[in-house]
C-alpha cells in the first residue's frame, strides 16, 4: 500500500510531520484528519531517487491558486493597488466576528485564516489573507502579520492581537474587536443618516438657485428693459440681476474661485495648526459641536476601555487612542494624559484640565482608577454617550428639517419677489396712464 508523508497542525498549533499508509492521497487526508490532526501538506513518500521522501505536496485544503495541478496551470490575474477595492469598515467587521468564530470554535488559527481566506468575495481581503496564511505558515505571529497590512489593520487592531496572543485569549479579544467595530459602525451610521436630508436640501437649493440665475432671470431682464423703459429697478430686483449677469458672463471664474478656495481649505486642514482651529470650531459649533465632542468621546473612551481590558499597557493604549481618535483637541488632551501617567500621576487633572471631557467623564475615570475597575467605567462611559449620540442625532434631525426647508424657502422667496416688484411697478404704472 503507498505510503504518503503530511505536515500537519493539532488544534493548540503544534506542527507535526510524519509518514502514513492509505490507497491514495484523498484516504490518506481523512486518516490524518481522523487522528485529531489538520494536514496542511501530503504527498507520496519515497518516491525520489536515493530512497529519499518526497516533498509534501500542499493538502487539499490548502492548495494555493496558480500552482499546477493535474497537469493545468491556474493563471490569477491581479488588479493594480489603485484599482483594487478598499476595505471598508463593514468589510473588516464581518472578517473579524468570522474569525473570532472560527478560533474561539476551537479551529487552529491558520486553519481559519485558510477557510477565510476561501470564502471571502473580497479582493484585497483575499489577498492579504493568503499574505497572512504564507506568514504564520513560516513561523510569524498573528499580529506580526498583520503589520505586513497597515493599511487594512490599523495600530488598535494589531496591538489588541498582540495583547490576545501574549495572555493567549486571542478569541476573547478577537470579539472585543469585532464589537468594538459594530458599536463604531453603528454611530457612523446614525451621524451619516442625519446628515443626509440636510445635503439633500443643500443640494436642491443649489441647483435651483442655479437653474433661476442662468435660465429665468435672463428672459425677465429683457422684459424689464422694454417696458420700464430705462426707469430703476428695486434694490433687491437689481441684487438678483447682477448675481445673474455674474453667474453668466463669470461662470468659469466663479466655479474656479471656488475650487481654489476648497483647495486651500483643504491645505490649511492638513496642517497641525489648521487641524486644531478647525476640530475646535467643530467642536464648539452651535449645532453640531455637541453631538461631534460626544461622538468623539464616546470613541476615545470605548478605545480606551477596550484596550485595556484586552491587557494592553496603559501608556500603549494611551498612546494608540491619542494616534486613532481623528480630533487633534483630544490628540493634545490624550498627550497631556500619557505625560501625566508617565510620571505616575492620575489621569483625572489632565482630562479635567483639557475642558473637553464633561464632568461625568472625569469621575467616571477617577472612580475606576480608585477602585481598578477603569476599563469597565470607560466602557460604561461609552455606552452613556452611545445613547445620548442616538438622541442628539435624532433631535438634531427633527430641528434640521424646518430650518433647511426655510433656507429653501428663503432663497427662492427671495428671487420670486425680485422678480415680482417690477411687474407691480409697470401695473401700477399702467393703471395711472388709463
Amino acid at each position: 500500500m503507498p505510503k504518503f508523508a503530511y505536515i500537519a497542525v493539532d488544534s493548540a498549533g503544534k506542527e507535526s510531520r510524519g509518514t502514513i499508509e492509505a490507497p491514495n492521497q484523498a484516504q490518506a487526508v481523512a486518516k490524518v484528519r481522523g487522528m485529531g490532526l489538520f494536514p496542511t501538506a501530503i504527498g507520496a513518500a519515497g518516491g525520489s531517487e536515493g530512497g529519499g521522501a518526497a516533498k509534501p505536496a500542499p493538502a487539499p485544503a490548502a492548495k494555493k491558486a496558480g500552482k499546477k495541478s493535474m497537469g493545468q496551470t491556474k493563471i490569477e490575474i491581479k488588479l493594480p493597488k489603485f484599482l483594487r477595492p478598499k476595505v471598508k469598515q463593514k468589510d473588516l467587521m464581518t472578517l473579524t466576528r468570522q474569525l473570532a468564530t472560527l478560533v474561539d470554535a476551537g479551529l487552529p488559527l491558520l486553519r481559519g485564516l485558510h477557510v477565510l481566506q476561501r470564502q471571502t468575495p473580497h479582493v484585497t481581503l483575499k489577498e492579504a489573507l493568503a499574505g497572512m496564511c504564507e506568514s504564520v505558515e513560516s513561523g510569524s505571529t498573528f499580529s506580526e502579520s498583520l503589520l505586513n497590512y497597515p493599511k487594512i489593520f490599523d495600530n488598535l487592531y494589531v496591538n489588541m492581537v498582540r495583547a490576545g496572543e501574549a495572555g493567549g485569549v486571542l478569541e476573547v479579544v478577537l470579539n472585543r474587536l469585532a464589537e468594538f467595530a459594530e458599536k463604531a459602525e453603528k454611530i457612523k451610521n446614525k451621524v451619516k443618516g442625519a446628515m443626509v436630508y440636510p445635503i439633500v436640501v443643500l443640494v436642491a437649493a443649489v441647483g435651483i438657485t442655479g437653474f433661476l440665475l442662468v435660465a429665468v432671470i435672463p428672459k425677465f431682464k429683457d422684459i424689464f428693459n422694454d417696458l420700464l423703459e430705462g426707469k430703476p429697478l428695486p434694490a433687491i430686483t437689481q441684487f438678483v440681476m447682477d448675481a445673474s449677469n455674474m453667474v453668466m458672463n463669470n461662470g468659469l471664474m466663479v466655479v474656479a474661485a471656488i475650487a481654489v478656495i476648497v483647495v486651500l481649505f483643504k491645505l490649511f486642514a492638513k496642517t497641525k495648526v489648521g487641524r486644531y482651529l478647525l476640530d475646535t470650531a467643530k467642536i464648539n459649533a452651535p449645532m453640531f459641536g455637541s453631538l461631534v465632542r460626544r461622538t468623539a468621546v464616546a470613541r476615545m473612551t470605548r478605545t480606551l476601555g477596550t484596550l485595556l481590558a484586552s491587557g494592553v499597557p496603559v501608556l500603549q493604549a494611551i498612546n494608540i487612542v491619542r494616534d486613532t481618535t481623528g480630533n487633534e483637541v483630544l490628540v493634545r488632551a490624550m498627550q497631556s494624559v500619557h505625560d501625566a501617567v508617565k510620571e505616575g500621576e492620575s489621569m483625572t487633572a489632565p482630562l479635567a484640565a483639557s475642558k473637553v471631557f464633561p464632568p461625568m467623564v472625569v469621575s467616571m475615570v477617577e472612580v475606576g482608577e480608585e477602585t481598578g475597575a477603569l476599563p469597565d467605567m470607560l466602557m460604561r462611559v461609552a455606552n452613556t454617550y452611545d445613547d445620548e449620540v442616538d438622541n442628539a442625532v435624532a433631535g438634531l434631525t427633527s430641528v434640521i428639517e424646518p430650518l433647511m426647508i426655510i433656507v429653501l424657502a428663503v432663497i427662492v422667496g427671495t428671487i420670486v419677489i425680485a422678480m415680482f416688484m417690477p411687474m407691480i411697478q409697470i401695473i401700477s404704472s399702467l393703471g395711472s396712464q388709463a
